[in-house]
């Protein structure tokens, strides 16, 4: 039996009803366009909304979630994973009743697991199943296979642009590897795209249908448009001083474009396939099942 059957046969035993958390990837063809400051400030207009948000910052050697909240947790997950700790101690509390989980030393490890550490694994993420409402995965940029396994074991997946030539380029060169695995295909995966620091709601249209025109024509893959966030100076102001945004100043433009944002993933339909959410224990084992 090799380690990914391993793992499916011990989510079977563990599988049972009850709430599971919605998971959304938030990702990037190239750094720079802001990935991380969407899913953080998405994550506090979320938990405003009285959803139990937690993020999990995949960005792996980075840390860009914690220093965005200007926190720097005690432990990690590789912590939980090598070292014994407890869900409730790898979780960091974050502004606005948010947590946030840093990923330590890198997701490949998870791949040489023995069966006691994939216990541990999985029950830590059916734990965070009944912690969390929405689980908010902020991935590393650009196409290395830990940002591709994370949006192939995906089935909701936000993709950050910007109107920078190199941005869309990256983002259709993301788009392009993730064509080349049958998996893709087979979890019908849908691209959401958001449009960031646009100039208007026309640049942000503009921006999304340079890419969804080269996407369907060459890919033939469809996505959805989820909304712009403008550029603003108050937001970079934000960065500057280690805190979100959406909490140093609650009347910007951007901290209004990401609540409209989060009302429309909030209120909305699931802005993927449709169908029921495997949870993040679910993605956690499709990692498994396809890891390179």
């Amino acid at each position: 039996m090799d380690q990914a059957e391993r793992l499916r046969n011990i989510v079977k035993k563990q599988n049972k009803k009850g709430h599971l958390a919605r998971v959304i990837t938030v990702t990037s063809g190239k750094g720079g366009v802001g990935k991380s400051n969407v899913s953080v400030n998405l994550a506090i207009q979320l938990s405003r909304l009285n959803k139990r948000v937690i993020i999990l910052d995949a960005d792996f050697g980075l840390a860009n979630v914690e220093i965005m909240l200007g926190i720097r947790p005690k432990y990690n997950l590789s912590d939980l994973i090598f070292r014994g700790m407890d869900l409730e101690d790898v979780v960091s509390a974050g502004p606005e009743n948010i947590g946030f989980i840093s990923g330590g030393s890198g997701l490949r490890e998870l791949t040489n697991l023995n069966k006691d550490q994939i216990q541990n694994l999985v029950r830590m993420m059916y734990e965070l199943d009944h912690i969390a409402d929405i689980v908010i995965i902020d991935t590393g940029a650009g196409i290395s296979s830990s940002v591709v396994d994370l949006i192939l074991a995906s089935s909701e997946v936000l993709l950050v642009a910007t109107p920078e030539p190199t941005s869309i380029t990256d983002a259709y060169a993301l788009l392009k590897t993730l064509c080349r695995y049958e998996e893709f295909y087979e979890n019908s995966i849908r691209i959401n795209m958001i449009a960031n620091r646009t100039h208007s709601y026309y640049e942000g249209e503009e921006l999304f249908g340079k890419l969804d025109t080269v996407v369907k024509k060459f890919l033939h893959v469809n996505m959805e448009y989820l909304g712009y966030i403008p550029y603003d100076e108050k937001l970079q102001k934000a960065v500057m001083r280690q805190q979100p945004v959406t909490i140093s100043y609650p009347n910007a433009v951007s901290t209004r474009a990401m609540l409209e944002i989060a009302l429309f993933l909030e209120n909305g339909t699931e802005v993927s396939t449709g169908r029921k959410s495997r949870g993040l224990s679910g993605v956690i084992t499709k990692m498994f099942r396809y890891g390179r």
